[in-house]
């Protein structure tokens, strides 16, 4: 039975990876990356930075992700899952391995921006 979704969660997974958890067993996992909000830390700007600036906007959006991680480790507790690094990256994202349950409700956290399936590279040839 397809569970409904919230229009927070439509907006943050996209219609192929949902179409995709639509299909996964009640216990199977799934890995992804989610991406965090942070508040302010990343100011874009047409000038280039220093190399100082870099460091201070990459440390401000780590702080700021940090402060989602209470209420991301709750969600996948709850769910069974895991975070797969024990810190947001430069980018404010964190890879994750859930169920498709633990994914959606990811997905309703206020905390997260978006949530991507972490799919293999293939080289084309």
């Amino acid at each position: 039975m397809a569970q409904k979704k919230t229009v927070s969660e439509k907006k943050k997974i996209s219609p192929e990876f949902a179409a995709r958890l639509e299909h996964l067993g009640p216990r199977d996992e799934v890995r992804a990356i989610v991406f965090l909000r942070t508040t302010g830390a990343e100011r874009p700007t047409d000038a280039p930075q220093s190399r100082e600036g870099r460091k201070a906007a990459v440390k401000a959006t780590r702080r700021s992700a940090e402060q989602a991680m209470e209420d991301i480790d709750g969600i996948l507790a709850r769910f069974h899952g895991q975070r797969l690094a024990d810190h947001p990256d430069a980018l404010g994202s964190l890879p994750v391995e859930a169920t498709a349950a633990g994914i959606r409700a990811l997905a309703s956290s206020r905390w997260v921006k978006a949530i991507l399936e972490d799919q293999p590279i293939h080289l084309i040839s």
